[in-house]
């Protein structure tokens, strides 16, 4: 056991293997769901999306029985019903989402991911973990040809993806509805935020429909510029 926690990936590409061991802890916590749900995925949940998309959805990590159960990113809580619906309603989906990874749902023009790509307990990775991840990050970003938008959900995302790109957290603060542009690849992206469609942030009234509708209606209306 010990060995196998101490492994490196030597090319790290834009997906996590399966059976990533480079967090002890999130390995742990997957061997310990994989006893009480053998039927989840159980395992880092990849990108969903099109592969040369402009516009990605960056979130924070899977939730327990959400993504990490269904194995496709926000499919099967009530984020993933809030985000759906707003990618339709805004012209970046095919299909009618379901909750379960199949559904036959298509994204268009956009890809959605996660800073961390296991499910931490408690839905809150630690610092080393989200470091270890970050490499996945940064190399799904390089991976999209024509990326012209990124959206964080939350600040954690937020902070995550601009280590990614290497960018001082800094240099661009987080805040609902903010847009901050940067190069990347040599290309010019911008970067949109939005709090966390979750169940809490809706609950409180923290995040409305309204809100995050607005975040998209600007994302929409920016793509509509961008070759």
């Amino acid at each position: 056991m010990a060995a196998r926690n101490t492994m490196t990936i030597e090319l790290i590409g834009p997906e996590a293997p399966l059976d990533c061991p480079l967090c002890p802890r999130l390995v742990g916590f997957r061997e310990s769901n994989n006893r009480l749900y053998p039927s989840f995925h159980n395992a880092p949940v990849p990108s969903f999306g099109e592969k040369d998309a402009r516009f990605l959805i960056v979130g924070l990590a899977p939730g327990l029985k959400g993504a990490n159960q269904t194995g496709r990113p926000f499919t099967g809580d009530y984020a993933g019903d809030l985000l759906y619906a707003t990618l339709a309603k805004f012209g970046f989906l095919e299909g009618r989402y379901a909750g379960h990874a199949d559904d036959g749902v298509k994204l268009k023009d956009a890809m959605i991911t996660n800073a961390v790509r296991c499910v931490p307990p408690q839905n809150k990775p630690v610092g080393a973990e989200m470091k270890a991840c970050r490499p996945f990050l940064t190399e799904r970003l390089k991976a999209l040809p024509r990326l012209s938008v990124i959206l964080c959900l939350g600040k954690i995302s937020h902070d995550n993806t601009l280590r990614a790109i290497g960018q001082r957290v800094l240099a661009m603060k987080f805040a609902h509805q903010a847009a901050q542009d940067f190069e990347f690849n040599a290309r010019k992206v911008r970067l949109f935020d939005s709090y966390h469609c979750s169940r809490y942030n809706t609950n409180t009234g923290r995040l409305t429909e309204a809100m995050f509708e607005n975040v998209f209606a600007d994302i929409r209306s920016y793509l509509s510029g961008q070759p």
